[in-house]
């Protein structure tokens, strides 16, 4: 889109004269730095600062999604995601609010819908930094403050709180799980992802893949866990302003499903953190992963949880292993995060305390 397209577009949003001061892609300086380890990503954002006549100065995020492999091959696969943000984002406590969803024209002009070809997604803007930068820090310094000991509980107590909302239909529960395993951005999705260079490790895909899909039987009929859900909890999704104030980005692939997802997709991070510093889980990743588990089970008191998890932990280890998504990894880590997710699959219930022992460390 031109700069006279996208304040045309904002001026039918707002209904008054719009100027459009500066467009910037976002993420741009995360890319030149070192310490990220995360290159892969479903599209690059772009920071608006506009002014509407008669208000004070705006800025918003204009998203879009690039074709990918991940089940994103299909204009119409695009905008399911990019209109089901729309809907949801302004219903999750704290999430960054939706304004607006559009769609373009080959020429980038917005017209009626039986002519697009892409969508785009309009939100909020939030200021912070990401959560992956603390564990960036803890990764190089090897200690945690006071402050990311409370971080961690703001995160834990806030999983807890939105997992409180039950979900309205059992089927939307055996939903989610079958596409745990076969989604395009799932299980099968990213293993049909790993490119041909990864070929040694296709043997522990195929097998983390079969014992996926029993675990899908095993996990089907647990309609009763059915709650509201982030999807996607990560570190790269969760952005701190002062102190424990924090704003997270981008729910995915469902409004509800398992709560074992958002534990096991933030927690894994301090395990694959660890595992970059040491090679094992140990020092301050070891007592942030203990002490989330621990808040966790003893405020929800969910204890089943223990016996549902390994598919997500498997999930998890996919997208942290795959040479797309994270290029400058070492062999043995991957191999390590591999090996994670099949001892856990062979577990009936998953134990904090064994980390190392899944990990073969």
């Amino acid at each position: 889109m031109t700069r006279d397209q996208i304040e045309l577009y904002l001026q039918t949003l707002y209904r008054k004269p719009v100027t459009l001061l500066s467009s910037m892609a976002l993420g741009e300086e995360a890319a030149q730095n070192e310490q990220g380890v995360k290159k892969y990503g479903y599209g690059v954002p772009v920071r608006l600062d506009f002014q509407v006549e008669g208000c004070p100065r705006r800025t918003a995020v204009l998203h879009t999604m690039s074709p990918n492999p991940f089940g994103h091959e299909g204009m119409a696969d695009r905008a399911q995601v990019l209109l089901w943000q729309n809907e949801t984002f302004n219903r999750l406590p704290r999430h960054i609010r939706s304004l607006d969803v559009a769609a373009a024209h080959a020429a980038g002009d917005i017209v009626s819908l039986g002519e697009i070809q892409e969508f785009c997604l309009l939100t909020e803007f939030a200021e912070g930094k990401g959560y992956n930068l603390d564990l960036e820090r803890m990764r190089q310094t090897g200690s945690a403050s006071d402050m990311d000991g409370a971080r961690a509980d703001a995160l834990c107590d806030y999983l807890v709180e939105i997992h409180k909302t039950r979900g309205p239909e059992p089927g939307l529960y055996v939903r989610r799980i079958r596409e745990l395993v076969g989604h395009g951005e799932c299980v099968m999705g990213l293993i049909d992802g790993y490119p041909a260079e990864a070929s040694r490790m296709f043997g522990r895909l195929r097998e983390i893949e079969e014992k996926c899909l029993a675990w899908r039987w095993r996990l089907k009929g647990r309609t009763h866990r059915l709650r509201q859900v982030h999807g996607d909890f990560h570190p790269w999704n969760i952005l701190f302003r002062q102190g424990v104030d924090f704003r997270v980005l981008d729910r995915s692939r469902g409004e509800f499903g398992d709560p074992a997802d958002d534990v096991a997709c933030l927690t894994m991070n301090y395990v694959f953190f660890s595992l970059q510093r040491s090679g094992r889980l140990e020092g301050c990743f070891e007592e942030l992963f203990l002490r989330f588990w621990n808040l966790y089970l003893e405020a929800s008191q969910d204890r089943e949880m223990l016996a549902v998890v390994a598919p997500f932990f498997a999930f998890r280890c996919l997208v942290m292993a795959n040479p797309a998504w994270y290029p400058s990894l070492p062999e043995t880590l991957r191999d390590q995060l591999l090996a994670f997710a099949l001892a856990v699959l062979d577990s009936d219930q998953f134990d904090p305390e064994q980390v190392n022992l899944y990990c073969g460390a």
